[in-house]
């Protein structure tokens, strides 16, 4: 019997040894607030390469100081974050992981103690009200994206993913319940992914490896953009050549979301099967059995292990035993890892 979550998946022109990929999950561990690397990054993100994850995703890193979502929020906005991302780079690899890196900007979900900016000047909940972004800091803010993906490229990444989820400032321009603008860049639909496109345009013409979109495909409410929504989103992304669309939901306004295992997997599946793209599925994914029915059923591509994985940063090995299937072992924990 075939077990798909331990196929190896090849995606442009990468190979992932297998299906597990860890979902992006801040840390903000970057103490001086520079948004270099530390020694928990190295730590926290290699541990996941030993423990035979097929591909690590870095958290969220700002694509400039002002998009920090807080001040301890890792960076790559600046040429010195490269030595740092690419010694992380380098230690997954050294233990058989391909790595990929989430880049995104905050907007009106900035905690940065200067000004912050968005599509339009509407606070998020209990925070400080934004500025709205002049066209000038809209083209600005697509160059730091651009720039960012050559300094993900330098630093080695195998996969770049550009986070337009979560209510953060790319998902602000997509929605209707914050974009209020009247120019090219709100209103209609189309208007509204302008940035979006934008930026996947000019973030492809320095990164040519496999490249992630992380979505929001359902913002819980009921003037908000739907999975039919993102549907066409993503067929506007595959189009421009997106790779793979990770779907996740909320954050853009605060709701009351009703979690249960796989609650966001039914937006993969439907985007998978009508946008005709590949996507990951995310959402309290714990179970190796539930993520070997969801590859199966082809409901989706990936399965990104997000809190499961900070649980245990051995996951894979354990869905191994649990599904009959032996995996690569470390060297080092052959007397331990037994099938």
């Amino acid at each position: 019997m075939t077990i798909k979550l331990f196929e190896s998946y090849t995606i442009k022109n990468v190979t992932l040894k297998n299906r597990i990929a860890m979902s992006p999950m801040a840390n903000y561990s970057c103490f001086k607030e520079d948004g270099i690397v530390t020694n928990w990054h190295l730590t926290h993100y290699t541990s996941r390469a030993v423990g035979q994850v097929g591909l690590v995703i870095v958290e969220v890193c700002a694509v400039s100081e002002q998009g920090k979502g807080s001040p301890q929020e890792l960076g790559i906005w600046d040429d010195a974050h490269i030595p740092g991302l690419k010694k992380l780079v380098d230690l997954n690899h050294e233990h058989g992981s391909k790595i990929g890196v989430q880049i995104g900007h905050a907007g009106r979900k900035s905690k940065r103690k200067g000004t912050i900016i968005a599509p339009s000047a509407i606070p998020f909940h209990g925070m400080k009200t934004p500025e709205e972004m002049t066209i000038q800091q809209i083209k600005e803010t697509v160059v730091d994206f651009q720039k960012a993906a050559g300094r993900a490229k330098q630093a080695g990444f195998d996969v770049l993913e550009i986070h337009a989820a979560h209510g953060y400032l790319i998902n602000q321009f997509l929605s209707p319940l914050v974009n209020k603008r009247t120019d090219e860049y709100g209103g209609s639909r189309e208007n509204r992914y302008r940035f979006l496109r934008e930026i996947i345009d000019a973030v492809k013409e320095i990164w040519d490896g496999p490249l992630f979109v992380r979505v929001s495909a359902n913002e819980y409410h009921p003037e908000g953009n739907t999975l039919e929504d993102y549907v066409y989103f993503a067929k506007r992304m595959k189009e421009q050549g997106v790779d793979l669309i990770s779907c996740s939901s909320g954050g853009v306004v605060s709701a009351d979301i009703d979690t249960f295992p796989g609650y966001q997997v039914p937006y993969a599946e439907k985007i998978r099967n009508e946008a005709g793209i590949a996507t990951g599925a995310v959402g309290l994914i714990s179970e190796p059995l539930h993520a070997e029915e969801i590859l199966k059923n082809g409901r989706a591509d990936l399965i990104l292990i997000g809190r499961e994985l900070l649980r245990d940063p051995y996951w894979p090995y354990r869905a191994a035993l649990k599904l009959g299937v032996k995996i690569e072992v470390p060297q080092q924990y052959r007397r331990g890892w037994l099938f």
